[in-house]
């Protein structure tokens, strides 16, 4: 058996997030206008939950992998997908968990400083027996490596 899953990030600003790493993965932003029609429609959620263009919720974005499927009825991505959410503290400490992202040692220093110019900062340079890779923070301060 296997499991559909997302990756979920709490930060503090969700649509920044996403526009990042949309731009950092070559992902898509999604848009999810059916269902924030719908739900605004219905009196189950008010504006003010929703952003001004109503193609997403105000505290929560996502992107998707442009190859995978979307629900039409939703506009949520059903295959490789990070979902940003909203929460008011602070991140607090090292990730527990984070994106390895694999240029290869002949594109590395090329997509770091890709990533350096769309905001994320370099923390430091591994270069030891067996791993060469460079680790980031993204906006938000969120760690990922580049090999």
């Amino acid at each position: 058996m296997t499991l559909e899953w997302k990756l979920v990030v709490d930060c503090a600003d969700p649509h920044a997030q996403a526009a990042f790493w949309a731009q950092a993965l070559g992902y898509e932003v999604e848009d999810n206008s059916a269902i924030v029609g719908r739900l605004l429609a219905g009196g189950v959620v008010g504006e003010e939950a929703v952003t001004p263009d109503h193609t997403a919720f105000r505290t929560l974005r996502a992107v998707r992998h442009p190859d995978d499927p979307v629900d039409q009825d939703t506009g949520t991505g059903l295959g490789r997908r990070i979902l940003f959410q909203a929460v008011p503290e602070p991140k607090a400490g090292k990730n527990r968990l984070h994106i390895d992202l694999h240029a290869g040692p002949e594109r590395r220093d090329a997509e770091v400083d890709r990533l350096k110019a769309l905001g994320a900062t370099v923390l430091h340079v591994v270069q030891e027996p067996g791993s060469h890779h460079v680790t980031m923070a993204d906006p938000e301060g969120n760690e990922f490596d580049v090999q």
